[in-house]
């Protein structure tokens, strides 16, 4: 039988429900139970696959080829568990699929609305998940208040009563905001929010109070009395020093007890918190700090490259050291010169989409390159790779991307057909942006003996990607005799997916995203060979 339990937000946006679902699944794991998690997302767009990064941060995207929400990789982070494209749905996927059944005539002539049927589809995308798995954390975009929030509170409050209360639990997550002048934490805002949500037919059983100092007694009762919640329902969501404390933070304030104790299961004391522990003496207790540049174009927005950051502190972890970044403004190198990227021990450029920036990270591997500095690039990062070789190194001045120029010669150009389980996949380049990528899971095949095959310890290999320009395999030969090594090519050798140099101490290019599949307790191991690259070049400077 599986349980549901659905995750609200309340008072302001970013308060850290996606973090708070994927630390309660993590928690629920460690007692043995069986999670798979989910995203309700109240936007139009079909996905965020075509949304400015600075609008909606970095998209995840799933083995199956989904362009998501950012809070599926705290999901897969916390659980482990693969998030597919069914686990992430926005009313545009919804509103689509409504109006291609009554484009059909499925509905049989009915007046289509928002209740029944935007709601029933709704319902039958979580009800979906019956039976694969003990609990299914549902988490709901936005902010309740929300105009369009609405279909969805509205589908959850009568999914609850139709599976019984017995098996869904509501968990709203609030603040509490600290006002100097009154040198006091306000509960009001709380208030309110849960007067809001129970307006809509939904009363929370849990309360998660978002604050930065702890919460007295005495305003866990007040809260308990106005939101008509049991006290000890009221758990305290304090800000942490790493996002890897919150499963132990909140299971110190006894969510997962009380999440037991609504669904009346006999709380057995059997759960091992043991790797979180271990995840979180190795983040306080480091043996030493390495400094990482990431040469970015949406570095104003740290959430534009959350796997990534993520990423390059599972490689910490495993290195036993801290990894501070530094982010670069990619424009900057282009306006002001390389000297930013003095005293860093490795440099990483990771996707983009665009020409904005791209010779300032062409500058970046330059001076990677020629410094013999750590060098990691990742999708546009590695194709940056390719354009700094090829003009610098083979002497083909106008080496460029067809993103970039419709002149010169394009070491890199735009994809238009490609293999896929499902058939081949065509393009154009005047046609659709969204969802028209080379997406998702693709196996690439490594050269035996190489760096790649080494860091891996295979030589077939399955990475997830997300890009529409491909490096040219013709150029393959001239840029091999600089020392630009192709060590990993697709499986019919006509799309290259990785290249290294062997004359330099770590230079690795992917086509790939593997910061999406790195994770605290199992880190990438391309990020802890980099770390650990940078390690070595911290001790020669």
């Amino acid at each position: 039988m599986t349980r549901y339990i659905f995750i609200t937000g309340g008072v302001v946006s970013s308060l850290g429900k996606g973090l708070g679902s994927a630390a309660l699944g993590a928690l629920l794991q460690a007692r043995g139970y069986k999670v798979r998690l989910c995203k309700l997302d109240p936007y139009l767009n079909v996905d965020p696959g075509t949304m400015s990064p600075f609008q909606h941060g970095e998209v995840y995207v799933t083995d199956d080829g989904a362009e998501t929400d950012l809070d599926l990789g705290h999901y897969e982070r916390f659980t482990g568990v693969p998030a597919r494209k069914n686990d992430n749905i926005t009313t545009g996927q919804v509103y689509t699929e409504v109006l291609a059944k009554e484009r059909r005539g499925d509905y049989l002539g009915a007046t289509i609305q928002v209740i029944p049927h935007i709601t029933n589809e709704i319902k039958d995308f979580i009800m979906e998940k019956e039976g694969t798995a003990d609990f299914v954390l549902c988490e709901i975009g936005g902010t309740v208040g929300d105009i369009e929030s609405l279909p969805f509170l509205e589908a959850i409050r009568q999914f609850g009563n139709e599976v019984g209360h017995d098996r869904a639990l509501f968990i709203h997550v609030t603040l509490l905001p600290y006002i100097p002048a009154a040198g006091e934490l306000k509960t009001k805002p709380t208030q309110h929010s849960v007067k809001e949500l129970m307006s809509y037919g939904i009363r929370p059983q849990i309360l998660l109070c978002r604050a930065d100092r702890p919460i007295d007694d005495d305003e866990r009762r007040k809260i308990a009395l106005f939101c008509n919640i049991d006290e000890e329902k009221v758990i305290p969501a304090l800000d942490v020093s790493s996002i890897y404390e919150v499963p132990l933070s909140y299971h110190a304030e006894g969510l997962d007890h009380q999440v037991m104790d609504v669904f009346g299961i006999k709380d057995i004391a059997n759960l091992d918190l043991s790797i979180w522990e271990r995840i979180v003496r190795r983040i306080k207790e480091p043996e030493g700090e390495v400094k990482i540049a990431i040469v970015g174009k949406y570095t104003n927005l740290a959430d534009s490259y959350k796997s990534l950051n993520e990423a390059l502190i599972h490689g910490g972890i495993a290195n036993k050291v801290k990894v501070k970044l530094k982010f670069i403004e990619a424009e900057t190198l282009e306006e002001e010169g390389t000297d930013s990227l003095n005293g860093v021990h490795g440099i990483l450029v990771p996707g983009g989409f665009g020409k904005r920036g791209t010779e300032g990270k062409i500058a970046a591997v330059k001076y990677a390159r020629e410094r013999k500095i750590p060098y990691f690039g990742i999708c546009l990062g590695m194709q940056m790779a390719i354009i700094e070789a090829a003009r610098n190194l083979c002497g083909i001045d106008d080496a460029t991307s067809s993103e970039l120029e419709e002149r010169g010669s394009h070491v890199v150009g735009l994809m238009t057909e490609w293999e896929t389980d499902a058939g081949k996949e065509q393009r154009s380049e005047d046609g659709d942006l969204g969802g028209t990528m080379r997406l998702g899971a693709y196996p690439a095949s490594l050269t035996k003996g190489s760096k790649l095959a080494e860091i891996y310890g295979s030589n077939d290999i399955s990475e997830r990607h997300r890009h529409r320009y491909e490096v040219n395999i013709n150029y393959k030969q001239q840029l091999e005799e600089q020392g630009l090594i192709f060590s990993g090519l697709s499986p019919d050798g006509e799309l290259p997916e990785i290249v290294e140099r062997d004359d330099h101490p770590w230079f690795i290019g992917v086509q790939y995203h593997p910061e999406l599949k790195s994770k605290p307790f199992e880190p990438h191991p391309l990020f802890v060979s980099f770390i650990e690259a940078a390690v070595a070049q911290s001790r020669l400077v």
